[in-house]
């Protein structure tokens, strides 16, 4: 794209001379970082200037900077950023502590209430499904994951191939060809075409499966979470031992979930 690129393609609703009118410099090199996180690629150097307006060598001062603290990368090549993971953790843990944070918690916890089982809330980033938050059912037998600190492979776990699924088709078939389809179980999806079978079935029915292809034992279901703009930015499971929640009686809990999940996408932007 290139030269080719706007600010409209890039989806960011700047005026001209709105960079410009921003009071101080750390401001202006701050918007470097919103057209990184909206655009949802890699954007080149040219992009980059044609969004921002600010002048090339203030500019590449400003990538310079932010490359040596973490806040972005380059990709292979340098010739287009992305985010980098130092962001990537600033904006999870944004979402774990602000004020609405509570408020979803508070709604897993009334749906655990209700079904007994463990609910969770999970996004998608950089190819990795990242817990937001958990609330466990009290029964003995459960599945520990830690939030935000443990990247789960997206290819067998519910919540990925929900995410996966509503990926728009580049980004996706981008994620894919990049990803180790590891097995884990002997149901793990781990031929290509069989797993983008599933991300377009999921699409299709509004919830997507996992049936013991993590965990032997485990199944789940998730569906996911919009936000006002109607953009899938998260997922809602429900997940517990199969001795005690077969498949079929979890995909039941869809509808509850749906209702937690439209709950959810209210508190975000």
């Amino acid at each position: 794209m290139g030269k080719g690129m706007t600010r409209r393609a890039l989806s960011l609703p700047l005026e001209t001379g709105e960079v410009a009118s921003e009071p101080s410099s750390t401001l202006k090199a701050f918007r470097v970082l919103e057209v990184l996180v909206r655009a949802r690629r890699a954007v080149t150097l040219s992009e980059l200037m044609q969004a921002t307006e600010l002048p090339k060598p203030t500019l590449h001062r400003t990538l310079a900077r932010f490359e040596e603290a973490g806040f972005l990368s380059r990709e292979p090549g340098g010739r287009a950023y992305v985010i980098g993971e130092r962001l990537s953790r600033f904006a999870l843990d944004v979402l774990r502590s602000d004020s609405a944070a509570a408020e979803r918690r508070l709604i897993l916890q009334r749906v655990v209430g209700e079904i007994t089982e463990t609910c969770n809330l999970a996004v998608l980033k950089k190819g990795a499904l990242i817990y937001l938050d958990r609330v466990e059912a009290p029964w003995p037998l459960r599945l520990h994951v830690p939030e935000g600190g443990v990247a789960l492979p997206p290819h067998c776990c519910a919540s990925g191939k929900l995410l996966l699924a509503h990926l728009a088709a580049a980004e996706r078939q981008r994620l894919l060809e990049r990803m180790p389809l590891q097995r884990f179980t002997e149901r793990t999806l781990t031929d290509h075409a069989v797993l983008e079978s599933e991300l377009a079935r999921i699409v299709s029915v509004g919830y997507a499966v996992d049936n013991e292809e993590y965990v032997l034992g485990v199944a789940c279901v998730a569906v996911p979470v919009r936000n006002r703009r109607d953009e899938v930015i998260a997922a809602v499971a429900v997940q517990g031992a199969t001795a005690r929640l077969p498949l079929m009686r979890a995909i039941e809990f869809v509808p509850r979930l749906r209702v937690a999940a439209a709950e959810i996408g209210s508190t975000f932007g």
